[in-house]
């Protein structure tokens, strides 16, 4: 009934210009109405009818309340009334000014903090930043007395009925954003407490890191603490004009709001605390809990706010759609963004393959690790495009792709594996991860279980432009997991200065210290940046770097050196080749294999190579020291033929993921076995995953 008889009054009202006189005097009749009812014995639809017959003119609700018709026909006058526009244009500057407020004692806070941190070690420091604070508080002070005078010149003022729907829907706006601004202030202020507690408890920090590391971290409850302040002054300054919500009912909620959120949160972390030692990971209760927090909250919001407002919740379908589809865009980066770990139980149980040990040093100043054989012949398994998504998505076909490598692995025992490019793939929607950080520390910690020591080029997708890691980060990242500490990755240390992420060379040396073969891998870079999968190619510089190790090693050991170079992206020499082949010319002599192309992908070219003709094969073809190329990047093909006197070939992918289908598909899968001789002679062998499997 109460609702009935607020609804029968805001009819009446409907066309009053709104003041503080005319929201006093509605109260007022609100009451004395419902009084009536209570004095009636009759159903509650019945006595309602009655009022509505009874009282069917304002006049008689103000009658019946006190008022004369005199005092109705004032409240009707349109004299002095503030109009939408106008109203508006009044609270625009207002708004300014609270943002202001808000930012500048946000601030002084945060410049308190510095000065207490840094009064005893950096006086000088100190000073500076209280002399900040003071002037931040100043002028947020200042401020604020401005907008408190503004806000008293308000108190007489009466609105028409566009003008006092619009402060209604401010009205409700503020108070529910303050409200759900206290309970996101204090559950992100505890967690960010708790995760920098551990960070010292638990982490063995010195408590100088602590508190550095939370001031440089605080911004995570200056947003909360601002956007609490902001709805606040807000909240206030539409209730200086229309006085709703009621200010007792608004404190009595702000305080229950803020004190379950105190005891709420202050049990988690001593809940947290508890668990310490029990669990391996403390931080994921805080996730959890607020979660259970997030939801108590809405719950609230659906329930006893609505006790606040006119109407507690407004559908905004285009609003809603809009903000989810952000939330969605937003978590969705975060989630790719992040390191998992689905394939670490199989990691985990993957054995040792059993080999003839090879001796290997690392040259501190060059970068250059030298393999020495121990005997026999030295057997190189080259893989190429294993494409690791390292999401949870791409779980079941990161799997396969590391039990084909295993699989490859254990049938050809081999003293090197070299992988040829795109080990990673970071591609957002087509693998849900932008990750390439997990997939390299999975593979690494897959090849150091298997004791099989390996080397690798870059390909194009293992640093895409939205990857979590950039050239210098995922590079530091394979120094972390390189030679000194696994025993088995070779990734220098020191890069000589040209272009490329990673260009190396590995000797092979005879045990009577004699070099037998020099391998080189090259970074042939990524995209040029000139259009869509415009590729990129081997610079002249890296051009200039090879030829001049090959020119070092020669005069070192006083005779022509026999080389194989790896690197991912196919040369223009590839195309011209397979052209050639096609066409019946002798110039080119076949191996084994086919290239059958892109497969439908998106450049649908038979050989995906830059179109920047590089100089590399040209330079390799006169010095004479180089009779194989190995690269992948085209997935389907896996030829290998011969032009020129130097030996081109495609390695068999390992991709389950990148190529649409290609999961299903089976003959383009395995790697190549190369094996050097004593005299420097090689051999090549193609080794089908379904010959194995």
């Amino acid at each position: 009934m109460e609702t009935r008889i607020k609804k029968l009054v805001d009819l009446y009202f409907a066309h009053i210009p709104y003041s503080e006189e005319v929201n006093q005097a509605r109260a007022k009749i609100e009451n004395v109405l419902k009084d009536e009812v209570e004095k009636m014995d009759a159903p509650e639809d019945e006595a309602f009818e009655i009022i509505v017959e009874r009282y069917s003119r304002l006049s008689h609700m103000a009658g019946l309340a006190g008022f004369s018709p005199e005092i109705v026909e004032k409240w009707r006058s349109d004299g002095g009334v503030t109009g939408l526009k106008q109203l508006k244009k009044e609270l625009r500057p207002q708004l300014w000014r609270i943002y202001f407020i808000s930012a500048f004692t946000v601030g002084a806070v945060l410049s308190l903090l510095w000065t207490v941190y840094n009064l005893f070690s950096n006086p000088l420091s100190a000073w500076y930043m209280f002399a900040e604070t003071i002037l931040l508080t100043g002028i947020a002070l200042l401020q604020l007395r401005k907008l408190r005078r503004t806000q008293e010149t308000w108190a007489d003022s009466k609105y028409d009925t566009d003008s006092y729907q619009h402060l209604r829907s401010l009205s409700d706006r503020y108070a529910k954003r303050k409200l759900n601004s206290i309970a996101l202030l204090f559950g992100v202020t505890f967690m960010f407490l708790f995760s920098e507690l551990s960070f010292f408890v638990f982490g063995n920090a010195k408590p100088a890191e602590l508190i550095e590391n939370f001031l440089l971290n605080f911004i995570v409850v200056e947003i909360p603490l601002f956007w609490l302040l902001k709805n606040a002054l807000c909240s206030e300054m539409v209730r200086k004009r229309i006085g709703f919500p009621d200010g007792e009912r608004l404190k009595k909620h702000c305080i229950g709001i803020f004190a379950f959120s105190v005891v709420y949160w202050s049990g988690v972390t001593a809940f947290a605390v508890s668990m310490q030692g029990r669990v391996a990971h403390p931080g994921n209760i805080f996730l959890l809990f607020g979660i259970l927090f997030a939801i108590l909250v809405l719950i609230y919001n659906l329930t006893l706010r609505k006790k606040l407002t006119y109407r507690n919740v407004v559908v905004n379908r285009p609003r809603i759609a809009i903000i989810t589809a952000a939330a969605v865009c937003v978590v969705s980066i975060v989630l790719m963004q992040r390191d998992t770990w689905y394939t670490q139980s199989y990691i985990n149980s993957v054995p040792v393959v059993n080999r003839d040990a090879q001796g290997i040093t690392y040259d501190d100043e060059t970068g250059i690790y030298t393999v020495t054989i121990s005997s026999g012949d030295f057997r190189i398994l080259h893989l190429t495009d294993i494409h690791l998504g390292g999401s949870i998505f791409s779980y079941r076909k990161d799997l396969k792709a590391l039990q084909a490598c295993y699989a490859l692995i254990e049938h050809t025992r081999p003293d090197l594996v070299v992988v040829t490019g795109d080990m990673c793939f970071p591609m957002g929607v087509m693998s849900m991860s932008f990750n390439n950080s997990a997939p390299v520390q999975q593979f690494a910690a897959f090849m150091r279980n298997t004791g099989v020591p390996w080397a690798f080029t870059y390909g194009n997708h293992d640093t895409e432009s939205m990857s979590t890691l950039g050239n210098r980060e995922l590079s530091q990242v394979y120094q972390s997991l390189s030679y000194k500490t696994s025993g088995n990755l070779l990734y220098p240390y020191v890069q000589p200065e040209i272009t490329g992420r990673n260009n190396q060379v590995i000797e092979l040396r005879n045990a009577d210290g004699s070099l037998n073969t020099a391998l080189f891998l090259i970074d042939s870079n990524a995209y040029t940046g000139e259009g869509l999968n415009a590729y990129d190619y081997i610079h002249d510089d890296q051009v200039e770097w090879y030829a001049g190790e090959i020119g070092r090693m020669e005069q070192e050991a006083g005779r022509r050196i026999q080389s194989l170079v790896f690197f991912h992206i196919p040369l223009q020499e590839y195309r011209i080749a397979t052209e050639l082949y096609e066409q019946g010319s002798d110039e080119v002599r076949y191996f084994f294999g086919e290239n059958p192309g892109d497969h439908g992908g998106i450049t649908n070219d038979r050989v995906c190579c830059s179109e920047h003709p590089g100089r590399l094969f040209d330079t390799a073809a006169d010095l004479g020291s180089t009779t194989g190329f190995f690269c992948g990047h085209d997935h389907y093909n896996n030829a290998s033929i011969e032009y020129k006197g130097i030996r081109l070939t495609y390695g068999m992918s390992i991709d389950y993921l990148a190529m649409p289908g290609i999961e299903n598909e089976f003959k383009q899968r395995g790697g190549e076995l190369i094996t050097i001789h004593s005299d420097s002679t090689w051999d090549l062998e193609q080794i089908p995953l379904t010959v194995i499997q």
